[in-house]
């Protein structure tokens, strides 16, 4: 019964998702407009956290810029929603348009090298457009996840995500899947900003002037896998809406001859470029450092 209840509810919602991404953009462009007032001027959703973040991230900037950045990442951040919700009926084509993707050569070089690559990137812009990348690459190509608790929410997730190729996997499964002999090299995607449940002091570096710890789950895999290690820059493309610069630029052909960390510093490196780049498009509102 549950099962069923389960189905009923998912085809439902995917289905009222699916009307409303009919909308044309500038409708949906108004909604998270509304959406903006409200998260930002009325209900202040993690306002709080969000200006601690970029305070104590940027403590350079005064109060005039610090709170420029905070209404321009609530924009941003609402905005996405609304490219999110239009990707789920939007045509290829329309989309490929909107996407710029910089140096993808060499993903591919890798992976005809016989090398797995692991794609880390962090929560840039508007990362879900990733999910358009399989359209742009000769091999296959994955996107590491976190089981949601809801499995309606979690059906929903993986469908939407796996519109245009990308292949879904749980974190849990991927070494096996890369370990199998069965398994053909191929691109696995990482969002690593993430705080880690557990900390380890030999991950602990200066992000953004601030110490924070890491997850050496990516890196520890790179290494046990010899991967290819790249970041995906994602940025905006000026005041246009909706287009974004995806950058691929490697971190090292062969994770197994790095030292232990190196990757991971190396990570922090680029997404730290990636942010200060566009200090408005990194996902403030969670809590980064504990």
């Amino acid at each position: 019964m549950k099962k069923i209840l389960s189905s009923i509810t998912h085809r439902i919602t995917y289905g009222a998702l699916y009307c409303v991404s009919l909308l044309p953009m500038p409708l949906l462009y108004g909604l998270s407009s509304m959406m903006y007032a409200l998260a930002c001027h009325i209900v202040g959703y993690r306002k709080a956290v969000v200006i601690q973040n970029i305070s104590r991230s940027f403590p350079e900037k005064n109060y005039a810029q610090v709170r420029d950045v905070v209404r321009r990442f609530y924009a941003g951040f609402t905005a996405n929603f609304a490219e999110m919700v239009k990707s789920i009926s939007i045509r290829p084509r329309k989309l490929d348009e909107k996407l710029t993707f910089i140096g993808l050569e060499r993903l591919t070089g890798f992976v005809e090298e016989g090398k797995n690559v692991i794609a880390c990137l962090g929560h840039c812009g508007n990362w879900e457009m990733l999910n358009y990348m399989p359209q742009k690459l000769d091999c296959d190509m994955y996107a590491v996840y976190k089981p949601l608790k809801s499995k309606v929410a979690n059906r929903l997730m993986i469908r939407l995500r796996s519109r245009f190729g990308m292949r879904m996997i749980e974190d849990s499964s991927v070494v096996r899947h890369i370990l199998k002999k069965e398994s053909p090299p191929a691109v696995y995607l990482f969002l690593a900003d993430q705080h880690p449940r557990k900390r380890d002091e030999k991950y602990r570096f200066k992000l953004l002037n601030q110490p924070a710890w890491h997850s050496p789950g990516v890196e520890k895999l790179a290494r046990k896998t010899n991967s290819a290690v790249v970041y995906l820059y994602i940025l905006p493309c000026g005041d246009t809406r909706g287009h974004y610069w995806i950058v691929c630029s490697p971190l090292c052909a062969g994770a197994g001859e790095t030292s232990e960390g190196e990757i991971t510093r190396r990570y922090i490196e680029h997404l730290t470029e990636n942010i200060e780049e566009a200090p408005h498009a990194w996902l403030w509102s969670h809590r980064r450092w504990k």
